[in-house]
């Protein structure tokens, strides 16, 4: 018989409420924050620096820009129905209610599907779409078919993994029609994944399994030639998992550090697995970057001041991973959990090579992390920590990429991340702090912007490295990278998660999916200029570097889009008619079409609607317009957005994850439909005339 997971109150400093109708903060349902994140927005902000908030910053901006605007507002789509769709009929293509719209910019010229709570894939009409891998499907030789009642960690480790987020589709010369899929697997929803699962004491094989549904898939698809269907090729030789036990590589400056070294790795250089990847990126070299987030949610027995500020509890893990495996106690081995929250460089054209952590990247919640080149050649990497007040960076390297196939090529580029500048960013705004008083009444440049500067950190070279922060180690630094930037005074932010550069402009976008404690106890206060100070919805960022050069040491920035109802006199679209767009709620991921469009994945809405993904223009007349393309089903976040000339592909991550489902008691029945256990996956989206997305 399945025992009943407990209800823990905030104030012991554990779990949320689990199993309550009540939401989380952050409006994540509970059972979202137990597995994904560890229950972070139920604990206090680890940083209690005194740095200054960006809220303080843009707080007054959002709502006196806004409001000048909000006479103009009138009420958009209406929701769609709330009964459960057909997941048989969300697989092949589904037609749903949508507005009309004047002509929109190229690549955002469909009809806008309506918010809906529908347990489907909603796409736009004259749009089709397929499942193309679901978690558990074989993809290596010798997988056995996914059976949820016979799982065993054997056959998960070959087998696609669980809670997919970041995707990439990568070229396979020499095979004509086929392309290489990578995804990350965030992490796993034990409760829907077992049934009769026992938070308080899992077994063995139920731990075993989990470890290898996380990491990485690579898995070959073909592409049918007709649409923009992908169908997932099991057992081709470059199809590869990575999981919680494949052996990585650490390197960079920090690499062997006494801070890295443990009784199993005395060398401080080989680490075992990758957890909790997230978003990440793909570089112009021919590999994918993963970022590792909440891996502070898997250690327990926490209780230096370096652990507080990660999130590392006092006290038992949420997974128990710790009675299995010593590595996971920081009593016993205090250095592990040190060997996490990098980013990770995966080669998927080589099924042998060894995964590496780049240390000089830095040690945080590594929401994802994307690459831009300098004019000569040099690759610059931005990365936000995913974490209430805290902060976002940039490194730029030092060696210039080279072009070729050949290994010493290769070996070149993969050493590219281990020398160079590691930054944080620091924002001024550009108007005097007595005109940014809360009251509603316009700063006198009428602007709402500033500018900014990369802060640096460590300078790492051939020859050595060197620490650019007072009393602070280089290898401290890329440790304790949040104490460094504390210590420098870097600009906290609401939850800093995918950065991205446009290929386009140069422009470089920040995501900030909301921060629930802004306006609470001593964080910024709100008032009636400022209504929505506990900031829900989140809002994006748009910074240009001086010179338009990735390598500058300085940025201007300026408030891009403010997320929320388009009624809400807080919100705000790029000066674009806010009767005019979808409404938009914590962004998340996001991606370029290849018009230059910015399109965004939510997590967690906060409307009362399922999470989606939007096109907006970010040049030209229509900037700022804002259009919904599609919606998840019931439970589900979007994540790894890809967006090309004729198909979107996004993971459907954790569906059906809501307060109190389970095996036995399912909140969606997708993709495979009633009496089906729910299963993680990715879907393939196209135009039923074979054309263009969106032109």
């Amino acid at each position: 018989m399945r025992t009943q997971l407990p209800l823990i109150s905030a104030s012991s400093g554990s779990c949320g409420s689990f199993g309550s109708s009540e939401p989380h903060p952050g409006g994540r349902s509970a059972l979202t924050c137990r597995f994904r994140c560890g229950d972070a927005c139920f604990h206090p902000a680890p940083n209690t620096s005194a740095n200054e908030y960006v809220g303080d910053v843009i707080a007054g901006a959002l709502s006196r820009r806004s409001m000048m605007r909000a006479a103009a507002v009138v009420t958009v789509a209406g929701a769609a129905g709330t009964g459960l769709a057909s997941p048989v009929a969300a697989a092949e293509n589904t037609t749903v209610r949508s507005r009309t719209t004047s002509r929109a910019a190229r690549g955002l010229r469909f009809a806008a599907v309506a918010p809906n709570t529908a347990d489907t894939v909603t796409v736009p009409d004259g749009y089709r779409q397929n499942v193309v891998v679901r978690w558990g499907e074989p993809i290596l030789r010798g997988a056995p078919a996914f059976d949820p009642e016979k799982q065993s960690a054997a056959a998960q480790a070959g087998q696609f993994g669980y809670n997919n987020d970041f995707l990439a589709l990568l070229p396979l010369p020499g095979e004509r029609g086929r392309r290489i899929l990578v995804a990350n697997h965030e992490y796993t929803d034990e409760v829907l994944m077992f049934r009769g699962y026992d938070a308080a004491a899992p077994t063995r094989e139920q731990v075993e399994i989990a470890w290898a549904a996380h990491g990485l898939s690579a898995v070959v698809v073909e592409e049918d030639r007709e649409s923009g269907k992908l169908t997932a090729v099991s057992r081709h030789p470059l199809n590869r998992r990575v999981t919680a036990t494949t052996e990585f590589r650490l390197t960079g400056p920090a690499a062997g550090s006494a801070l890295l070294r443990t009784s199993a790795d005395p060398t401080g250089r080989k680490v075992l697995g990758t957890l909790n990847n997230c978003s990440g990126g793909t570089t112009p070299w021919g590999t994918t970057l993963h970022g590792e987030e909440n891996f502070n949610q898997y250690f327990a027995g926490g209780g230096r001041a370096t652990d507080k500020r990660y999130g590392i509890g006092t006290g038992a893990s949420e997974r128990k991973w710790e009675r299995f495996d010593k590595r996971f106690d920081v009593a016993q081995e205090p250095n592990e959990a040190h060997r996490f929250g990098y980013v990770v460089e995966f080669d998927p054209y080589d099924p042998h090579s060894t995964p590496r952590k780049h240390t000089a990247l830095g040690r945080f919640k590594h929401e994802g992390a994307t690459v831009r080149l300098t004019p000569d050649g040099r690759p610059v990497v931005y990365s936000g920590d995913d974490e209430r007040f805290d902060y976002f960076y940039k490194f730029v390297g030092s060696k210039r990429m080279k072009h070729g196939t050949s290994r010493a090529v290769r070996e070149h580029n993969l050493s590219l991340l281990d020398e160079g500048t590691l930054y944080v960013a620091r924002l001024t705004g550009d108007s005097p702090a007595m005109e940014i008083d809360g009251t509603g009444k316009l700063p006198a440049d009428g602007e709402f912007d500033g500018s900014g500067a990369w802060i640096p950190l460590v300078t790492a070279t051939g020859k050595g490295a060197v620490s650019h922060v007072e009393g602070m180690t280089v290898e401290e630094v890329l440790v304790f990278t949040r104490l460094a930037g504390d210590k420098v005074g870097a600009t906290k932010m609401d939850r800093p998660e995918d950065i991205e550069p446009n290929p386009h402009t140069g422009k470089v976008y920040v995501a900030l999916t909301n921060n629930t404690n802004r306006g609470v106890g001593t964080n910024a206060p709100t008032d009636e200029a400022n209504p929505r100070g506990a900031n829900k919805h989140g809002h994006i960022l748009e910074l240009t570097e001086r010179w338009n050069r990735a390598d500058s040491t300085t940025f201007a920035w300026t408030l891009f889009l403010v997320a929320g109802d388009p009624n809400d006199p807080a919100t705000y679209f790029a000066g674009f008619p806010k009767d005019r767009v979808s409404p938009i709620s914590c962004p998340d991921n996001v991606a370029f079409d290849p018009h230059g469009n910015l399109w965004i994945s939510t997590d967690g809405a906060q409307l009362g609607y399922h999470d989606g993904l939007f096109g907006v223009a970010t040049k030209g007349e229509r900037r700022g317009e804002l259009k919904q393309f599609l919606t998840m089903p019931i439970g589900a976040e979007t994540c790894g957005p890809i967006v090309q000339d004729r198909r979107v592909l996004v993971a459907v991550q954790h569906p059906g994850e809501i307060s109190g489902a389970s095996v036995e008691k399912p909140a969606s029945a997708w993709p495979d439909g009633p009496g089906k256990i729910v299963r993680p996956a990715v879907v393939a989206v196209w135009r039923a005339d074979g054309e263009d997305i969106g032109v």
